[in-house]
């Protein structure tokens, strides 16, 4: 059929769309087995090989340090937005004196955490998909077999343990930062003193509250790493297939993160 002199293409028939629906499902399916065997060769690799830890202490400067910065401001600014937001809404109701309470609740069990390993996650999948994946269009990788290394061992090990050791440290300082900036905001907008917005802080927080938003950060600190790595050992195609990968881990591991803290967050609460 012509329509204005160009011909119309016929839509695809159902098969056609169903069959390309089932081979994107079996591909994803396909990733996930692979990367839960990655886990599991990266976890007997830890167990069974000698540390190396020259190498975690690099990764830890390489991927924990270098995130201070972004980190903090994170956790600065959303600490601020949040104070704004809330102080809003609560003064609408007379109860403005509660932002303390509301403040320390969200940072300790979710906008600490999660903000934290959504930014810094991004930029450590990013980074570690770009290196690896380089490495494997390059042929390093086969390089570090022909020599009889396991490249699980020399690469994957050292950027999973330092992924699950910085996490809880980062999640500490945003937390610490937010509370700050939130405090100081409080006190010079909307005249609540700091040691009352202190003290009715630390009367809200308990160690649950506090415990369960930082235990899921050594998970989002595995998923992080091992995603990362992942994806850029399964680069392929030079140059694009790095920019692909890239790409592809800083998407997954956001989807991933928001999904493990969705689970985590009804376990760690349910107790």
């Amino acid at each position: 059929m012509k329509r204005g002199g160009v011909q119309s293409m016929p839509p695809p028939p159902a098969e056609d769309w169903l069959v390309e629906q089932l081979k994107r499902f079996r591909f994803a399916v396909e990733q996930v087995g692979a990367a839960g065997r990655l886990a599991a060769r990266t976890l007997r690799a830890l167990f069974t090989t000698a540390f190396d830890g020259s190498a975690f202490i690099y990764q830890v400067e390489s991927l924990g340090v270098r995130s201070i910065a972004i980190a903090s401001a994170t956790a600065i600014f959303v600490g601020i937005v949040m104070t704004i937001q809330f102080a809003v809404s609560l003064d609408q109701f007379g109860a403005k004196d509660s932002l303390g309470r509301v403040i320390v609740l969200s940072e300790a069990r979710e906008l600490a955490p999660a903000l934290t390993a959504l930014v810094v996650g991004s930029r450590i999948a990013a980074g570690m998909a770009a290196e690896l994946g380089s490495m494997v269009v390059t042929e390093q990788v086969d390089a570090i077999r022909a020599l009889g290394a396991d490249p699980i061992r020399k690469l994957v090990v050292p950027r999973l343990c330092a992924g699950v050791f910085i996490m809880p440290l980062l999640t500490v300082i945003a937390f610490a930062l937010g509370m700050l900036s939130s405090m100081l905001i409080a006190a010079a907008s909307y005249g609540i003193s700091m040691s009352f917005f202190v003290s009715t802080a630390l009367d809200s927080l308990s160690l649950q509250d506090f415990g369960s938003g930082l235990a899921k950060t050594p998970f989002f600190g595995f998923i992080i790493a091992l995603l990362g790595c992942f994806f850029g050992l399964q680069t392929r195609g030079g140059t694009e297939g790095v920019g692909r990968s890239t790409t592809r881990a800083v998407v997954v591991v956001s989807v991933t993160i928001l999904i493990a803290d969705a689970l985590l967050t009804q376990m760690f609460l349910s107790f």
